[in-house]
């Protein structure tokens, strides 16, 4: 039997992947304050905050299973999140730039007593982004709602030079992973 999933997101990103691999869900997004308090490894945010947009939702639907995730770049030992002004997306993006940098998304999947919790980390290199790239990047304002301020599956995929990795951690799911979790919920792809 077919169980019902609620996408604990309002990422246009993570719906579009499990469109891509004919999941059936509904959104549902939480609204979750998403800071942490205290000393947190990349991975341990990423579940953390994972597990608290779930547990939101499925205190509301608890017959439903519950997906959420967060993803957070982090460099030279600092996370860096969603930039909330065009400033702080361009001092992210400088600081990235000519570097390696790593992108974890932790993924959180709830029904009831089950639960199942990982992330998923990727190494991304960044090429030299000129000032004058970086203007017209910012002016686009494809940075907003994306960790570190770029997206990789769109315009910012102009200043990756390499991954290494899953490529869709870096966008926000992890898919082979998430799929074969959601199986573990008798959930499955609707090909017909």
């Amino acid at each position: 039997m077919n169980q019902s999933l609620l996408l604990a997101s309002s990422s246009p990103r993570r719906s579009e992947l499990l469109k891509q691999c004919h999941i059936p869900f509904s959104v549902y997004a939480s609204d979750v304050d998403e800071s942490l308090n205290g000393d947190h490894s990349t991975e341990e945010a990423v579940c953390t905050l994972a597990k608290r947009k779930a547990v939101a939702v499925a205190n509301q639907f608890p017959d439903q299973v519950v997906l959420a995730a967060d993803t957070i770049v982090s460099h030279n030992g600092c996370h860096l999140g969603k930039p909330q002004s065009k400033q702080e997306a361009k001092n992210m993006l400088r600081s990235l730039s000519a570097s390696t940098h790593s992108v974890s998304t932790g993924v959180a999947l709830l029904q009831r007593d089950k639960s199942l919790l990982f992330s998923q980390t990727t190494n991304v290199t960044m090429t030299s982004i000129s000032d004058e790239l970086l203007q017209q990047y910012i002016e686009t304002d494809e940075w907003r709602d994306k960790a570190g301020g770029y997206g990789i599956q769109s315009l910012g995929a102009m200043f990756v030079s390499e991954i290494k990795g899953d490529y869709y951690t870096v966008v926000g799911l992890p898919l082979v992973r998430t799929i074969q979790a959601l199986a573990t919920f008798h959930i499955f792809p609707k090909i017909s």
